[in-house]
């Protein structure tokens, strides 16, 4: 039998005033996965992923993650049920140090209370311990580590992009939503961004990702879907995506 996926989106629908963005739109992402989104501007993409985070309501259908409706809870339910996102425009704290934006992505046990932080007792100060190991260990892995005290203001575009990463995987996602994780950054640090993408794959982390990118998507990805306004018209292996006429005409210039 085939594994369950890990993600299912069943005949999702939202609209903006006259304009149906995502229009009855079903798509899986199985466990482990690296899952490339594709579709020209408009498609409807971005606002599929905002849908699954909770940050809007579909008008119909359902978001099931293992095999559990998540649609309709809050961002920070959704977060917590195990789905992290990035931005395409990072959005960091730019008057805090590198390691202080990992860190403020924290889940804590302890010490999110007044009266707990005020006694200031001895596992509030171990998970603090805890956290900031954890934090250390995530910019080492995206090559940031070096950068823990600098201001978030001063790094690269690339190097921000990197940071997205981090905070995300500060809360231990199962399933991670990248929106362009490499538009604007140089091949450096693209080339670095995609590796630990394929590493944090192999520990057993999920990707389904927005990306123009072709060269991207058919080099790192074991599926792709395409979205054309707001449906999916095509998916498979990148193989058979560039093989597929529908794909061609609407997005892939002939």
């Amino acid at each position: 039998m085939p594994a369950a996926p890990l993600l299912q989106v069943e005949n999702l629908t939202k609209s903006f005033g006259g304009i149906r963005a995502v229009d009855r739109c079903t798509l899986s992402v199985g466990v482990q996965e690296v899952v490339g989104l594709i579709g020209p501007n408009g498609a409807g993409k971005s606002t599929l992923f905002s849908l699954i985070m909770g940050l809007y309501a579909p008008e119909a259908g359902r978001i099931v993650l293992r095999g559990q409706g998540i649609d309709g809870l809050p961002p920070y339910e959704v977060v917590r049920r195990g789905i992290a996102k990035t931005f395409k425009v990072p959005r960091e704290f730019q008057a805090m140090t590198v390691l202080e934006n990992v860190l403020v992505c924290a889940v804590a046990r302890y010490g999110e209370t007044l009266g707990l932080s005020l006694l200031g007792s001895e596992r509030v100060w171990k998970e603090e311990d805890r956290l900031r190991g954890r934090a250390s260990e995530i910019l080492d892995l995206v090559t940031l580590g070096h950068l823990s005290d600098e201001l978030a203001r001063n790094l690269s575009g690339g190097q921000k992009k990197l940071l997205e990463l981090a905070r995300a995987l500060m809360v231990n996602p199962q399933l991670l939503l990248l929106d362009e994780p490499v538009a604007g950054v140089n091949p450096v640090l693209s080339a670095k961004l995609l590796s630990v993408i394929q590493e944090l794959r192999s520990t057993g982390k999920t990707f389904f990702l927005i990306e123009h990118d072709m060269d991207v998507v058919f080099r790192n990805c074991d599926r792709v879907i395409v979205m054309h306004q707001g449906r999916v018209i095509a998916e498979g292996t990148p193989q058979e995506i560039r093989g597929n006429d529908a794909v061609r005409e609407s997005y892939l210039g002939g």
